[in-house]
């Protein structure tokens, strides 16, 4: 692995021979990767379409959250509030729908905001004629509304989400498979992400990642994971790979 400082904070990791911007196709992940929410919007959603649909109090106090799925956090929320899984596998695809509908009428109240070089990074790539798409934990619709309040729905062509893939490693594996649809056969895949659940989905599927320390996790926490690249942002990623450092 070739490490690159490029000051006190900035660092990229690439392993030697690794052409990050080469692939043919990329998967990005949404929350923590692409952007961050300064509201609570799909958070709430789950709580209050339980409370709605099932007449139960709920809580994410003490779920993981960071690199976890939708459909996985519903389920470890429920059975930390006593909720059986037999009461609860029900009515999931009522909830599911329920929090993809709270969140559409509350479109206009998502405040994302996005990670440093996101924009320039999909640019180069798709300059470079990358198939680009998402690898998410989100719900659908839930994915792609704040992917479109970002700005950044024009980038992605398709996508991998948690609606009927609550394992990360497959909702990946889907993704990759619509990948090579698009991008051809023995096309080249990489996962872009901020967790070591993401570095992990990626490599059960034999996927190279880029790793981005924009999420919960640090350059160091993420680099013992045996990304192929590991990188502070993705602004620093692109100025390493150009020189500007």
């Amino acid at each position: 692995m070739q490490t690159t400082q490029q000051n006190n904070e900035a660092r990229t990791a690439i392993k030697s021979g690794f052409a990050w911007d080469g692939q043919d196709a990329y998967l990005f992940d949404i929350d923590g990767t692409l952007l961050r929410s300064r509201d609570r919007v799909h958070m709430d959603s789950l709580p209050a379409t339980v409370r709605e649909v099932m007449g139960l109090e709920v809580s994410l106090q003490g779920v993981s959250l960071a690199g976890n799925t939708d459909t996985s956090i519903l389920r470890e929320a429920c059975a930390l509030a006593g909720v059986p899984a037999a009461v609860l596998e029900p009515q999931m695809a009522a909830i599911l729908k329920g929090m993809c509908q709270n969140v559409a009428d509350r479109r206009d109240q998502l405040q994302p905001i996005l990670m440093p070089g996101v924009e320039e990074t999909l640019k180069h790539l798709a300059d470079r004629g990358a198939t680009l798409g998402v690898a998410t934990g989100n719900l659908e619709m839930i994915g792609w509304i704040k992917v479109e309040r970002a700005g950044l729905r024009e980038w992605f062509r398709f996508g991998g989400f948690s609606d009927h893939f609550p394992v990360r490693s497959e909702l990946v594996g889907h993704a990759a498979k619509k990948a090579r649809e698009l991008a051809g056969a023995e096309a080249s895949i990489c996962v872009v992400g901020d967790t070591p659940r993401d570095i992990e989905a990626a490599h059960a599927n034999g996927l190279a990642v880029i790793a981005v320390a924009t999420g919960h996790f640090s350059f160091e926490e993420l680099l013992e994971h045996g990304p192929e690249v590991c990188t502070t942002t993705l602004a620093d990623l692109l100025a390493a790979t150009r020189g500007k450092a």
